[in-house]
């Protein structure tokens, strides 16, 4: 889609680019002075600035930044997206004498390497960043990143796969520092699906201060699959060293935990976190940074035509502590079963914040080059754990979760669910799939949370205490809690599948793996799949944990109930247009889509007058007005030319 005011914007997002993300290639790291982050912050980064080469390996970090110097290139990740291509280049820290520049190189059709750019390696990072502009999106080209005369690392940007029927995506987060080494079981599975995108939804490293470090080892443990294939990273709490977050536009937090709303650490170190896992991504939608000079990268991705919208669901949210009475053990954790639930969703909580509601608006509106629509984000929209950290560490309510505060996780659901988007993330060490209830149960957008990479941080379960199934339990589930529910915040969800942990002190039963979608373009129906670590997919849908797969049909992410169909629209000079309705009293939005065929019966919620727009990728050439629902099953015709 369109970025904001990007002609007005850009020499501004490049300004703040310079001065507030990035160092100059000039700006060494001092090697024997101040700390980089100041007093306050002297054991911040450690093992890759100052003489980083003198810091041994320990018992907690294990991998040697040190490598043979033909190794210095770690890994890179990229995106294109509407002729642009953006290409991270990663690598592990230089020694003050080398050379601190990096080229890239693409492989032409007659098989000979050409140099297209050179840019200097930011050193606050060990980073390198590359900006094609005209790229031919409809073959794969070969690409290698160099450094000095020896160190190179190779990859292939694929095409667009706008030729396959069905797109696949790999849903991973939560990369546990407590279990390093490689991921080989889990790579050679990730190979075998062969998706042809990958989105790690946060906490790739749990290294807190050591960014660098942590990004490095999770670079290693993936670059096998990251280096030929669209990639998205998006940092959560722990990549940029808090215990969890509540950004509230950047403030800053009095401690690393969070409650009190934004970043404990300084502004240069989650800059540069955001700069090593995000620049890739295509171009913010609005690039202003929020307080203090923090960026942010907010976007959205189309690949094989399905967009999706990259949403930073922790850098607007308010932090509790101080605005709601305390509850519990902790300003964000709620036992007491007598809390009034509407008292801690007050007037002025912000969730995505304002920013980001008018990004999926405007998002939900733009469908060049989308045939479907997804969300990606860190955490999920409610509470769908019960048992938290141990077995027996029930909470009624958890204020990390997107579930508070409560108006503006209706907000955000109403916005997706405009786009018939179904909602994807991590964070939460329980893989769940359910389907979210705004006013009602189930007339929401579907939602996937995929397991831990390695579940060994903070376990949680799905476990009713009364240890019962809701009502519209799943028919026939190996599982025995699913059905409706209430979170502990009052949001309604109906459970579909959930992965527990039967085990955690045995690694094959702690419920970690990753998650598969596949969108069929063809059908429109997604399948999810959840996979455990250690499974082997060529044992197909047996091996996944119970409850998966499961197959859904795409239009559904709008759940309400019709109380009426418009006049069918038959629709002629364009194939399979874009269709917008309107409420015409309140000027709602109900939904705006691309229809899949000419023909189209558009589902209204009330009775009354409704206003239907009409195009190609936008719904901007045709309007009709004053059209009343009629029961389904009723003949009325519409017939619309597109010029």
């Amino acid at each position: 889609m369109a970025r904001f005011n990007l002609t007005v914007n850009f020499s501004i997002y490049i300004a703040v680019s310079l001065t507030m993300v990035c160092l100059s290639p000039g700006s060494a790291i001092a090697q024997d002075s101040e700390p980089v982050f100041g007093p306050e912050f002297k054991n911040v980064e450690t093992m890759a600035t100052g003489q980083w080469w003198k810091v041994e390996p320990n018992q907690r970090r294990t991998m040697n930044l040190n490598v043979p110097r033909d190794q210095v290139v770690a890994f890179a990740l990229y995106t294109h997206d509407h002729g642009t291509l953006k290409l991270s280049a990663q690598l592990f820290p230089l020694m003050p004498d080398e050379v601190k520049q990096v080229t890239l190189e693409l492989k032409e059709q007659d098989g000979q390497w050409k140099q297209v750019a050179e840019q200097p390696v930011i050193e606050l990072g060990w980073s390198a960043h590359f900006r094609l502009e005209g790229w031919d999106n409809t073959r794969d080209v070969a690409y290698r990143v160099r450094h000095g005369a020896t160190a190179q690392f190779e990859g292939l940007i694929r095409k667009d796969p706008i030729d396959k029927d069905v797109i696949v995506v790999g849903n991973l987060s939560c990369n546990s520092s407590r279990t390093p080494g490689p991921r080989s079981k889990m790579i050679e599975n990730l190979k075998r699906i062969d998706p042809d995108f990958l989105f790690f939804a946060g906490d790739q490293s749990y290294h807190h201060t050591e960014h660098t470090y942590g990004w490095l080892e999770f670079g290693v443990q993936f670059r096998e699959v990251l280096k030929d294939r669209p990639v998205v990273t998006i940092p959560d709490d722990h990549d940029v060293g808090q215990a969890n977050i509540w950004g509230e536009n950047g403030k800053i937090a009095t401690n690393a935990a969070g409650p009190s709303g934004g970043y404990f650490y300084p502004p240069k170190y989650v800059n540069m976190v955001q700069r090593c896992q995000t620049w890739h991504l295509p171009d913010p939608f609005d690039p202003a940074p929020i307080e203090r000079g923090i960026g942010v990268y907010y976007t959205d991705l189309t690949i094989g035509g399905i967009n999706f919208a990259i949403v930073e669901d922790r850098k607007f949210k308010s932090g509790p502590e101080g605005k709601i009475p305390k509850m519990g053990p902790r300003p964000d954790h709620i036992n007491d079963p007598k809390y009034d639930r509407s008292a801690v969703d007050l007037p002025g909580l912000k969730l995505l914040g304002d920013r980001q509601l008018e990004f999926l608006n405007q998002w939900s509106q733009d469908w060049t080059g989308a045939e479907m629509k997804c969300v990606l984000s860190q955490t999920a929209f409610c509470g769908a754990v019960h048992l938290h950290g141990q077995e027996d560490n029930r909470l009624l309510a958890d204020l990390d979760s997107n579930a508070w505060p409560q108006t503006g996780r209706n907000k955000a659901l109403a916005e997706i669910r405009r786009a018939w988007a179904p909602h994807l993330c991590g964070d939460q060490h329980l893989a769940v799939f359910l389907k979210h209830g705004i006013e009602n149960f189930g007339d929401g957008p579907y939602a996937f949370t995929s397991p831990a990479i390695v579940n060994t941080i903070y376990g949680r379960w799905w476990w009713p205490e009364d240890e019962k199934a809701g009502p519209h339990a799943v028919p026939g589930s190996p599982l025995p809690w699913t059905g409706d529910y209430l979170d502990g915040l009052g949001n309604k969800i109906t459970m579909i599948a959930y992965a527990n942990p039967q085990k955690r002190s045995d690694e094959k039963q702690r419920g970690d793996g990753f998650g598969v979608v596949r969108f069929n373009r063809k059908t429109q129906k997604v399948t999810v799949e959840c996979w455990p670590r250690f499974s082997d997919v060529t044992d197909g849908a047996a091996a996944q944990y119970p409850g998966w797969p499961i197959t859904f049909d795409y239009r559904d992410n709008d759940g309400r109930r019709p109380i009426g169909y418009l006049p069918e629209l038959v629709m002629t000079g364009a194939d399979r247009p874009v269709v917008q309705v309107i409420e015409t009293e309140s000027g709602e939005i109900l939904y705006t889509v691309r229809a899949t065929s000419n023909r189209f019966k558009p589902p209204v919620y009330k009775a009354g007058r409704h206003t239907v727009k009409v195009g190609r990728d936008k719904p901007n050439l045709s309007e009709i007005s004053g059209l009343i629902p009629v029961a389904d099953g009723a003949s009325a015709e519409l017939q619309i030319e597109l010029k």
